[in-house]
């Protein structure tokens, strides 16, 4: 059976981790149909878009006003099992660690609860193309989650 996220369009937070529900189209795989090793990474940053939103931060907003962004400084994707075309899976979201200006996000995409390919992700914060510290509602987030 497969799993059902019954949320907003953009996920939600379940207790520590946010979320989100995708379902994998033709254009995510290969010709065999198994989801293409690049494909992981637009699923990845799909969930980190949609948790920095259910944060309440505005990218786009935040950037016109201040000039910040946010960077991806390393990446590390272990693929254990195929995603197969027509799959629902779950991309999950969590903090590993924040300080100053960076935050260490830990990811899962999941399929029926079965971990497919997991994420260390180091992302920084930057304005001007230097290090800025994080926004409040990030630096508080750890606590909110749990």
């Amino acid at each position: 059976m497969t799993e059902i996220f019954q949320g907003p369009a953009g996920g939600a937070f379940d207790g520590v981790r946010h979320v989100l529900p995708l379902r994998v189209y033709y254009e995510d795989t290969d010709f065999s149909g198994v989801v293409y090793h690049a494909s992981y990474l637009r699923f990845f940053e799909r969930g980190r878009t949609e948790f920095v939103r259910a944060l309440g931060i505005d990218q786009k907003a935040l950037h016109a006003q201040t000039g910040t962004s946010f960077a991806v400084r390393r990446l590390t994707i272990d693929y254990l099992k195929p995603a197969l075309m027509d799959d629902v899976v779950v991309v999950e979201t969590r903090i590993g660690a924040a300080s100053g200006a960076s935050l260490q996000l830990e990811q899962a995409l999941r399929r029926d609860g079965e971990v497919l390919a997991s994420a260390d992700v180091l992302v920084v914060c930057i304005r001007g193309g230097r290090p800025q510290r994080l926004p409040e509602a990030m630096r508080g987030a750890r606590g909110r989650q749990a």
